[in-house]
């Protein structure tokens, strides 16, 4: 068994369109710093293998310095 989070497809058929949904764990979401809004591209690696990338590239988050 692979280490990670376990997501499942789903699909919504609607009269003038149909979509597939993948949801993101919240644990997830929080540690990548994922916001409302922000664009993902997805790239095909193969038949197995999908890649989630940023549109725009974000510079690491870094903790607040502590007063001494």
């Amino acid at each position: 068994m692979e280490n990670g989070y376990a997501v499942k497809l789903q699909k919504v058929e609607r009269p003038t369109n149909r979509s597939y949904y993948v949801n993101f764990p919240v644990a997830l979401a929080e540690a990548l710093d994922m916001r409302k809004g922000e664009e993902f591209l997805w790239i095909i690696e193969d038949k197995n293998t999908l890649i989630l990338k940023r549109k725009k590239t974000r510079r690491p988050r870094t903790a607040p310095k502590l007063k001494t």
